[in-house]
């Protein structure tokens, strides 16, 4: 018979912890053995029986990596016991490589104290209660957290199901579905018909009926939801929905950033993608910066990763036709675009962040700026943001973002001036104008294995600008973007890259053909400018 206590005298835990409840249990499966099992308020010690020595047989699971417990009754009407399922996502040794991911670990036990199912079942879910409460108090602790979806709490899930290698459905059956529902979150799928389905249904919807956003996808869906918030009267409310991102893609440039800033080791793939559930499962919210970009005829757009022109973008979607390979299409473009450089000329000028920890700018020769002089003026009225038609076949989202305008709404860009006048006087210009790429990136990844601007966090309120100027040998951006793997690619000295943290930038291309990106997206090639809107947003980051 199993026996269970709560005694506030009863011995220290694991940690010196006081243990709050006591019970010996079986297994479900394995009802012959016995276990013991201590409760305090930071994890769950299990212990065969008998313990012949006190660490023999003894398991203890730390209750921040529990995402939830569940109690329920016998299949079996004859089985007068009950049960109780915690669930943990610990981090453990990597199968096939060196590091550790979490991993999914189950323990059920059986509670059968009595001849009364009902009162065993009683106890099953006072267990439940208690480990699904030590969860919840057991959340990271750290700066930048401003809120916690609430519990129990129903999630909005858009999942786009062409993006990456077009299994991005599979990958949430498979990996994500179970984990919400052991953490006892409620949810509803739609998952994504055409290009700006989803923009539209945050646009129009009523955001009430949810506690969070959740998409399942590469960045494209996620560009679609913050733009489809901020086209909405109430975008000042509508933006701080929290949004939750799990990577389906090919890039999951904002995914690998979350794992990176929590200090986690770098994982890819699946991996990745149970980190961001099991993330997403602990509800911290934390606040997003997101940019304000703005092109020649007039479409403003809001950003929450780059601004990208040159090299960098012509990879981005000319590698579109290696979708099917996944994120190894990136590496595929970057071979095909080093077989040709191609070097742009334009002017790009910015201002420089304010750091109080030093300079902001790194250069192995330092930067070559020079000023020009320009007059505030006030925001034209012609500014608009773009709108998007749906397609009618559930094809692979187009990079195409230019359509008609809709009435502007967000915050002004007080930094900017128009695009058809001179840069403010106090901004930098930049001297050479022939470049390979311009990036401003304003997360730490651009892609899964890409860690573009390592210093970066969430809410830091720059933009990361990265330019390499003409010059450079196709070994040395090679080897710049294989440091980039590593997030080291601004310590190699090479002189033809330069690193600025800068609050708003413009950029206005001279040569008559070329790419210009917004989180990925194609946008116009033309002059475009953007500002950094500092913790706009919110995500569930962990």
């Amino acid at each position: 018979m199993e026996h269970v206590k709560t005694d506030p005298e009863a011995p220290l835990g694991n940690g010196m912890c006081p243990v709050a409840m006591y019970g010996e249990f079986a297994f479900r499966h394995n009802r012959k053995s016995r276990y013991a099992l201590s409760l305090t308020e930071r994890d769950l010690a299990v212990q065969k029986l008998p313990a012949v020595q006190a660490a023999r047989g003894r398991v203890v699971f730390n209750l921040r990596d529990c995402v939830g417990c569940r109690a329920y009754g016998a299949d079996d009407h004859a089985d007068v016991g009950a049960y109780f399922s915690a669930y943990f996502y610990p981090f453990r040794k990597r199968w096939a490589s060196p590091g550790v991911a979490r991993q999914r670990v189950e323990q059920c036990f059986r509670v059968a104290s009595t001849q009364d199912p009902h009162g065993n079942l009683d106890e099953a879910r006072k267990w439940a209660r208690a480990i699904s409460d030590g969860s919840v108090c057991n959340r990271p602790q750290k700066t930048g957290l401003c809120a916690e979806v609430r519990r129990p709490c129903t999630f909005l899930v858009l999942l786009n199901p062409q993006s990456g290698k077009g299994q991005a459905h599979t990958l949430f059956t498979r990996h994500v579905q179970g984990i919400l529902q052991e953490a006892g979150i409620l949810y509803t799928l739609i998952i994504t018909e055409c290009q700006n389905h989803a923009r539209e249904l945050v646009r129009e919807t009523d955001l009430s009926q949810w506690d969070a956003l959740v998409i399942m996808s590469g960045d494209g869906l996620l560009f679609e939801v913050v733009n489809g918030l901020m086209e909405r009267e109430d975008w000042e409310e509508a933006i701080k929905t929290p949004l939750g991102i799990l990577p389906g893609g090919s890039g999951n440039a904002l995914a690998a950033s979350i794992h990176h800033y929590a200090g986690l080791q770098p994982v890819t793939s699946e991996e990745l993608l149970v980190s961001c559930g099991f993330t997403l499962c602990k509800g911290l919210v934390s606040r997003l910066d997101l940019s304000s970009v703005r092109t020649a005829s007039g479409q403003r757009m809001f950003s929450f990763l780059s601004l990208a022109w040159g090299f960098v973008a012509d990879v981005d979607i000319e590698s579109e036709k290696y979708r099917r390979v996944g994120a190894a299409r990136f590496t595929l473009g970057t071979l095909v675009r080093l077989a040709s450089l191609r070097v742009y000329r334009g002017k790009l000028a910015y201002l420089p962040a304010q750091d109080p920890r030093g300079p902001s700018s790194t250069s192995a020769q330092g930067p070559s700026p020079q000023a020009c002089p320009a007059t505030h003026r006030d925001l034209p009225a012609w500014n608009r943001p773009f709108r998007n038609s749906c397609n009618s076949n559930n094809t692979p989202n187009p990079k195409r973002t230019d359509v008609p305008p809709a009435p502007e709404r967000g915050p002004p860009d007080s930094l900017l001036a128009p695009l058809d006048s001179p840069v403010p006087a106090h901004w930098t210009v930049v001297t050479d104008e022939d470049f390979v790429l311009v990036l401003a990136v304003y997360q730490s990844h651009l892609a899964e294995d890409l860690i573009a601007a390592p210093a970066s966090q969430l809410e830091d309120g720059v933009m990361h600008l990265i330019y390499v100027k003409a010059g450079i040998s196709r070994t040395a951006l090679l080897r710049l973007f294989l440091a980039m793997e590593k997030g080291t690619h601004l310590g190699t000295g090479c002189p033809h890259v330069e690193y600025v943290k800068v609050r708003a930038l413009r950029l206005e291309p001279h040569s008559p053909k070329g790419t210009i990106t917004v989180d990925g997206e194609l946008v116009e090639y033309g002059p475009v400018q953007a500002q950094i809107h500092g913790s706009l947003a919110r995500l569930i980051a962990g």
